[in-house]
C-alpha cells in the first residue's frame, strides 16, 4: 500500500480487522476492545478524563475471556522500536497479580498468534455463586 506508514495506531487496526474477519471461527472475538487512553489532548480535555477515571498506563488492548486459569487477556500493542512506560509495566505487573495473562506484542501478526493461542486453551471453570451478578437468574 503506497502512501502507508506503519505505527502503533495502524497495527491496532490491522488487528481489529483481523478480529472482524476471525470472528466466525472464534465469536470470543466480538468481545475484544481497545482502551483509548493515548494521544494528545488539550489540558482541559485531559483533566476531564483524568476525572472520569481515565489512568496512565492501562493496556491496549483487552480480551475479558477466561481462558487456562486466566480471568482475561490485556495486551500492550508497541511497533518499532518503541519501549514500555513504568506506567505500563505497572499495571501489567498488577493485572498479572490478579490472574490476567498479560503480554508485550510487537506488531499485529504476534497479537494475532497470541490471542489465537490463548483462545485456544481449555476454559477457566467459573463458580458461581448465590448473589453473583448475572442475567440468568
Amino acid at each position: 500500500m503506497q502512501g502507508y506508514k506503519s505505527c502503533e495506531e495502524t497495527e491496532q487496526i490491522n488487528l481489529f480487522r483481523w478480529a472482524a474477519f476471525a470472528e466466525n471461527k472464534y465469536p470470543e472475538l466480538k468481545l475484544m476492545y481497545h482502551v483509548p487512553n493515548e494521544g494528545k489532548r488539550s489540558a482541559i480535555t485531559g483533566s476531564r478524563l483524568k476525572q472520569a477515571g481515565l489512568k496512565p498506563g492501562v493496556p491496549d488492548i483487552v480480551l475479558p475471556v477466561v481462558r487456562g486459569g486466566y480471568i482475561g487477556l490485556y495486551i500492550e500493542l508497541k511497533y518499532g522500536k518503541n519501549k514500555l512506560t513504568e506506567n505500563q509495566k505497572d499495571w501489567l505487573g498488577r493485572l498479572r497479580v490478579e490472574s490476567h495473562l498479560t503480554a508485550v506484542c510487537y506488531g499485529w501478526e504476534q497479537a494475532k498468534e497470541l490471542i489465537e493461542s490463548y483462545l485456544k486453551l481449555g476454559r477457566t471453570v467459573q463458580i458461581k455463586e448465590k448473589g453473583d451478578f448475572d442475567n440468568d437468574q
